[in-house]
């Protein structure tokens, strides 16, 4: 969770910062920060590392359950003109739990025994930069298509009664971005988000579906549903999970 206060830390320093330079000549809110909470749960974590015959596929969610765990992010977004946006997102996501393997496994190089206390760190941090181009712009409709670039930040470890093995990952993927934002009062505001790409040896999909309700003209609050999936069947790992997240926000306008 460190990485989690961190960027809180960040929201903070940000949230008392901008407001002074952020209103835009015309009133218009042109800055945006926004803090999601909720637990995560996990349907599916698949693992095979390497992805060959020397080693086992097996669940993280056998060995460490469903959940819920803790989870947040946090996003920053800038209207620099009418119909242009960029959006920078922080999500950190790191589990650590301990399990019984039910048979043997061999993972990383290394040879973990069944019917022993087994530790596992499950880590997927995620940071996004987003441009995005306002599409539609209706009374009750207002959409943006875009491009998301997006540094993976992971890690999968196991640690046995001395014997420890993990398979770390930092890289790059791009994504596209759709997100549509409807009317449904005054007050009252249906959201939807995506980022994904699929294709090739691998996929990745973010998409939230949330319900907004405006305080006032700087700070709306949602709730809604949020859901990760994707993973790579290279030579180097097979990875795949499904995670699922109950979230609350606070969205400050400025």
């Amino acid at each position: 969770m460190k990485g989690l206060y961190c960027s809180i830390f960040v929201f903070l320093i940000f949230v008392m910062v901008i407001p002074a330079i952020s209103i835009a000549e015309d009133g218009e809110s042109r800055l945006g920060v926004e803090v999601e909470l909720g637990p995560v749960w996990q349907s599916r974590n698949d693992v095979r590392i390497p992805n060959n015959e020397s080693s086992t596929r097996f669940s993280l969610v056998d060995l460490i359950d469903r959940g819920p765990y803790p989870a947040g992010r946090i996003y920053f977004s800038w209207q620099i003109k009418p119909k242009h946006g960029l959006r920078i997102l922080l999500a950190p996501l790191s589990v650590m739990q301990q399990g019984i393997l039910v048979s043997p496994v061999s993972f990383a190089g290394e040879d973990f025994d069944p019917s022993i206390q087994t530790e596992a760190t499950y880590k997927f941090n995620s940071f996004r930069l987003t441009y995005r181009y306002r599409f539609l712009d209706r009374p009750r409709w207002i959409g943006w298509i875009g491009f998301t670039a997006k540094i993976r930040d992971a890690k999968i470890q196991l640690e046995q009664e001395g014997k420890s093995s993990q398979k770390t990952d930092l890289g790059f993927v791009p994504l596209l971005h759709l997100s549509m934002d409807y009317r449904l009062a005054e007050r009252w505001r249906l959201l939807f988000d995506l980022d994904a790409l699929a294709g090739g040896p691998g996929r990745a999909e973010d998409f939230s579906l949330k319900i907004g309700y405006q305080l006032n003209r700087h700070l709306r609050i949602t709730g809604g549903y949020r859901t990760v999936e994707g993973g790579a069947d290279v030579d180097a790992v097979y990875t795949f999970a499904w995670l699922h997240y109950l979230v609350v926000s606070a969205v400050c306008l400025f």
